[in-house]
């Protein structure tokens, strides 16, 4: 299988912040792929430098098998995650003026245009303003105006921030579609579940650097199993328990990791009477687990990228 995206050694500064330092990556096509990391990491950067915004400061991209996205523009999809629309336009005049931009005939760009608006719900809203849609309507609409033209790679930077949870689905239905039609997704995202739902595979940066990358199943094998425990009752108990040494407590459900030789049966017994549980699983650690291991530090959405 051929690959859809490279970068070889590729580093970028800004004046003396090294946002990205000697990155080497790999995309095949037809995969999902997820930029992973705190705001403030370096995925940005890769993916502006992916999409022909940015120019490495040394090494060189492969995009589409070409070394300049440039010569491939019209294969690229790229939702960045500053959006924004025309807000006086009509949608449907919009999503076609986007699709002419990418080399669509203007006949075809309507056309497109109109099946996609209906076929995402929007269908209804085509002869209106840009303005009268809803934010979550507004936010579907890009995505739409990034796929118009039928990308053979699609770039979508934080995709699913500002979403609420109807959207997050169509999202990441969108984002499936994608690859059952043979194109190559890759996604940015600070929030760790997103990505563990729908990925291929992870790429995982940390203050520029790449911390890990590979297939989402050899990644999570490495990593040491734990416990998936959801409950009911006052959860603090969970900080005393014995054998335990590492603890995410989400309300409701905890992630639990013990000491080697530690006896999962034992800890069950001792949260017999003191809380409900309603599942008590070892499983695989989380992508949340894997990457404070590997840093030693949570993700900050807080944080701005370079």
């Amino acid at each position: 299988m051929a690959d859809a995206l490279v970068f070889e050694g590729v580093t970028k500064r800004f004046g003396d912040v090294v946002a990205v330092r000697d990155l080497n990556l790999a995309i095949p096509e037809g995969s999902i792929y997820g930029f992973l990391g705190p705001n403030g990491a370096g995925k940005t950067t890769s993916i502006r430098m992916a999409v022909g915004i940015l120019r490495p400061d040394e090494g060189r991209l492969s995009v589409l098998g070409q070394p300049s996205p440039e010569r491939v523009r019209h294969r690229l999809g790229y939702l960045p995650e500053e959006k924004g629309l025309y807000k006086k336009m009509k949608v449907a005049d919009l999503l076609a003026y986007y699709g002419q931009l990418k080399g669509m005939h203007r006949h075809d760009a309507h056309d497109q245009a109109k099946n996609l608006l209906a076929r995402f719900g929007l269908g209804d809203w085509q002869d209106k303003r840009c303005e009268a849609l809803s934010k979550g309507m507004g936010q579907k609409l890009q995505l739409l105006a990034t796929l118009i033209h039928e990308p053979d790679l699609v770039i979508l930077d934080e995709p699913f921030s500002g979403l609420d949870p109807v959207n997050v689905e169509v999202m990441r239905e969108a984002i499936l579609d994608m690859r059952r039609a043979g194109r190559t997704v890759v996604f940015s995202t600070h929030v760790m579940s997103q990505a563990e739902q729908i990925c291929d595979s992870i790429f995982l940066i940390h203050r520029g650097n790449t911390v890990i990358d590979g297939s989402l199943a050899d990644v999570k094998s490495r990593g040491q199993r734990g416990i998936q425990l959801d409950y009911e009752g006052d959860g603090s108990v969970l900080r005393d328990l014995p054998g335990v040494t590492r603890l995410n407590d989400h309300g409701m459900s905890a992630e639990i990791f013990l000491e080697d030789g530690a006896d999962p049966q034992a800890l069950l017994e001792s949260l017999v009477g003191r809380l409900t549980v309603r599942r008590f699983d070892l499983t695989e650690p989380s992508l949340h687990e894997i990457f404070v291991r590997a840093v030693g530090e949570d993700p900050d959405p807080e944080d701005d990228d370079a």
